[in-house]
């Protein structure tokens, strides 16, 4: 009678196991790699748009101050001294010097409360000159700029802002009077020029002035 030889199944060699381990280990390292590049690169999307957010209201602002600007304050209205730029605007409960300046790559905003009273004015004028980085008044608004510029528009051209052809008023017609003579020195527009990160932003503001 003939017999049926019955064979079972053959294992894996030792061989065998270690290169499958070894392609199973590849793959799963290229999944990581693809996932951490997707974590990558969707953590620097949002640290893109939280950054432009933030641009976006600290411009916004700027743009508000420049345009409630109030002339004929017994202070400059708005001056430029190449760090610092001082304006006086218009707010709840009167009067309000604000002070915009660059501290190494910081962009810092100094305001003082709003006042009524003319001498209280000047001495945030005064203090404004002696401001220092780490003043619990100063607000830091943005980080990473590299270099800030400012124009002013005056005579239908644009010019450094810190000329001082710009700040020079035009001679006064017979019976100007002097609230009307520092409305002329004013410029009617400001250039911002930032650097961030190696790029170039550019915001210009019409500038109107009340009394």
């Amino acid at each position: 009678m003939r017999q049926t030889r019955t064979w079972g199944a053959r294992g894996f060699t030792l061989v065998e196991v270690l290169v499958a381990l070894f392609v199973m280990a590849t793959m799963a390292a290229m999944a990581w790699r693809g996932i951490d590049a997707v974590l990558a690169s969707r953590d620097a999307g949002r640290a893109s748009i939280d950054r432009t957010s933030l641009l976006s209201t600290v411009l916004a602002q700027w743009e508000l101050d420049l345009q409630s600007l109030q002339d004929d304050a017994g202070v400059p209205t708005l001056s430029f001294d190449g760090r610092t730029l001082r304006l006086v605007r218009r707010t709840e409960g009167g009067l309000q010097l604000v002070a915009w300046s660059l501290e190494g790559t910081q962009w810092l905003r100094w305001a003082a409360p709003p006042t009524a009273q003319a001498d209280a004015l000047h001495d945030a004028w005064m203090r404004s000159q002696q401001l220092q980085a780490a003043d619990p008044g100063q607000l830091a608004l943005l980080d990473g700029v590299d270099s800030l510029q400012l124009y002013f528009y005056r005579g239908n051209a644009w010019s450094n802002a810190q000329s001082s052809a710009d700040l020079a008023a035009p001679a006064p017609e017979d019976g100007a009077s002097a609230a009307a003579r520092g409305r002329e020195a004013l410029p009617s527009g400001v250039r911002l020029v930032l650097q961030l990160g190696g790029h170039s932003l550019t915001r210009d503001v019409l500038v109107a002035a009340g009394t």
